[in-house]
């Protein structure tokens, strides 16, 4: 059985540190904030970043840069390693293509060589879940066949839910009527929003204020966890540098359903620059998404 190894890409929220001791290859994603480019090596803290989104400055992405995934394979097809890629939805980016098609031409070149990519059809600590449980089923001495066949098997499983703070990200995303963002942010509405099975960002709910947001997202995963009570990888909580109410959320997760293992992550700026400061949001699996 050829060795393989786990790669995914930079918006998958995960800890850098644990990513390095786990040797997962990490493809980059960029951004620029006021068309000045990160995401290769040249980084901004979270707390910069997200100060630059609070003082107004213009934040966008780029998906990957086939040249380097190309480069990242040809490394692992001369270590004569194989490859489990696991995706950012490719309805949200055209990152996926990249590394689609990227893997199609290094497996030209090299035939002995397998690289299967799995399209999450999720984001963030949605793909983290998946990079977790590829690793542990590695070290368990399973095939990249057998972990893939996993993987795939629970793709409709990942549950990302989320709200926002500011309205007015979204409404630049195009995701919002100005109209609506304006309303929204004078009634103190709060969307509540899901990816949904084609891997699609959509509203899901709308309420007013910011503790009944985060109690409806815990009420949601209470009614979609289902059989995935005792079976969870671990769980997610993603923030927009609003750490204090990432703990408040973990807090209402423990005392509601005891669980111990829950990761804390800021949302990065792939994500990060659409959802704005203050978005939060809840990272499980379910029955349903």
């Amino acid at each position: 059985m050829r060795d393989f190894i786990v790669a995914t890409e930079s918006n998958c929220d995960m800890d850098p540190v644990f990513l390095q001791e786990n040797e997962v290859c990490v493809i980059p994603h960029y951004y620029t904030v006021e068309e000045e480019q990160y995401g290769d090596g040249k980084e901004l803290t979270v707390e910069e970043f997200y100060n630059a989104l609070r003082e107004g400055k213009n934040a966008a992405t780029m998906a990957s840069n086939p040249a380097v995934i190309l480069e990242k394979f040809t490394e692992y097809a001369k270590q004569g390693k194989d490859i489990l890629y696991i995706s950012f939805s490719s309805a949200l980016s055209c990152g996926y293509n990249n590394i689609f098609n990227g893997a199609r031409e290094i497996m030209d070149e090299y035939p002995d060589m397998t690289i299967k990519v799995i399209d999450t059809l999720s984001a963030s600590l949605g793909e983290g879940i998946m990079i977790r449980k590829a690793l542990e089923m590695k070290k368990e001495g399973k095939s990249l066949e057998e972990t893939a066949t996993w993987i795939e098997q629970h793709v409709d499983n990942i549950n990302v839910q989320f709200t926002v703070d500011d309205l007015n990200f979204l409404y630049r995303g195009g995701r919002l009527s100005k109209t609506s963002a304006l309303l929204g942010t004078v009634i103190n509405i709060k969307p509540i929003l899901y990816i949904d099975k084609e891997g699609k960002l959509v509203a899901l709910d709308k309420v007013r204020g910011r503790k009944k947001s985060l109690a409806t997202l815990v009420g949601n995963m209470d009614a979609r966890i289902g059989k995935f009570r005792e079976e969870q990888v671990f769980i997610g909580i993603v923030h927009g540098d609003c750490e204090e109410d990432a703990k408040y959320l973990a807090d209402m997760i423990r005392d509601r359903f005891g669980y111990t293992d829950i990761e804390i992550r800021p949302i990065g700026p792939s994500i990060g620059a659409h959802s704005g400061p203050g978005a939060i949001g809840i990272i499980f699996l379910g029955d349903v998404r």
